[in-house]
């Protein structure tokens, strides 16, 4: 990407971050969207999050894919392009690649370039032979693969680490609508999916003991001052992560430590104590449930794995 592409599209960024960040605070229920958590400081955060002791999803998923890994790929069959949604690091493509039989392509999908990179570079250095074709476009709306998986027996959808469950109900299932819009029909999508358990095990997960996931989500009223010109104190806000019961799902959330007002893109959003943002939702499922909300999106459930204490789920969906 050119240096002028790179400008206008870091400003385009910035722009929606300061839309949304607007909107959010504005509401009667203040909220910022999870997307933003991740700019560098927050991805290198989360993957400090992944190797946590109490975060158990990463590893969960990736000894599923492991060691049911002959399953999935006679399951799966030879020939798949694999789409990854958001590729993160790309570990875990690397693992799925390692299984997969005589795999085609690999194309990651992601809405800003410099987050393909990192994912782009360990599948091709693990794979020389494979050929890897980033894709830029936001994973939540429809996108065309413009023939980079040619050569492929089917398109195989990649959505690891239960990120679906960032989605409220609905947002999920227009997601899995759109994705089989994208990877067309005849697709699959490997679907990771956290599972209902202990809330204790899920608060501790979204709430260590180090504090590192504290401060992850206290980066984003740092980048906020950075990226959007606002005045948030650090020191004025907590971390708090609760089990919501009825909805099923772990919230996190930024609450004021006492009453205050922050300036914002020449607003003043005003605090009262106690009063929290609702930053991120993290659904967490039951098989049945599951099993709809795919149903709903346009898929059957053809497989579906989980580890021998029943932690985390990965699904095998055909369109």
């Amino acid at each position: 990407m050119s240096g002028a592409l790179a400008r206008d599209a870091a400003a385009a960024q910035r722009a929606a971050l300061v839309a949304d960040a607007l909107a959010g605070l504005s509401a009667p229920r203040k909220t910022l969207p999870c997307k933003w958590l991740y700019d560098a400081e927050g991805a290198r955060l989360f993957e400090a999050i992944t190797r946590l002791p109490e975060y158990y999803p990463t590893r969960t998923e990736m000894r599923i894919l492991e060691e049911s890994g002959p399953a999935i790929a006679e399951a799966i069959g030879p020939g798949a392009a694999v789409v990854e949604f958001g590729p993160g690091d790309g570990l875990k493509a690397v693992q799925l690649l390692r299984v997969l039989q005589a795999p085609v392509a690999y194309l990651p999908v992601d809405i800003a370039p410099e987050w393909l990179e990192a994912a782009a570079s360990r599948v091709a250095e693990a794979f020389p032979g494979l050929p890897v074709r980033p894709v830029v476009a936001d994973f939540t709306q429809p996108f065309a693969l413009a023939g980079r998986a040619e050569g492929s027996t089917t398109h195989l959808g990649f959505f690891p680490g239960s990120t679906i469950g960032n989605f409220a109900p609905e947002e999920a299932v227009a997601f899995l609508r759109r994705a089989r819009l994208s990877l067309k029909s005849g697709a699959r999508l490997l679907l990771g999916a956290d599972l209902v358990k202990d809330p204790a095990v899920l608060e501790a997960a979204y709430d260590d003991a180090a504090g590192v996931t504290a401060a992850f989500n206290l980066n984003l009223l740092r980048r906020l001052n950075r990226e959007a010109g606002a005045d948030f104190d650090l020191d004025g806000f907590r971390h708090q992560a609760v089990w919501n019961a009825g909805l099923e799902r772990v919230e996190m959330h930024l609450v004021a430590q006492r009453p205050q007002s922050v300036r914002l893109a020449g607003r003043t959003i005003r605090f009262a104590a106690g009063e929290t943002i609702h930053t991120e939702s993290s659904h967490k499922y039951r098989p049945d449930r599951l099993r709809t909300l795919a149903e709903a999106g346009g898929w059957r459930e053809a497989a579906m794995w989980t580890d021998p204490a029943g932690l985390f789920s990965v699904w095998l969906l055909e369109g």
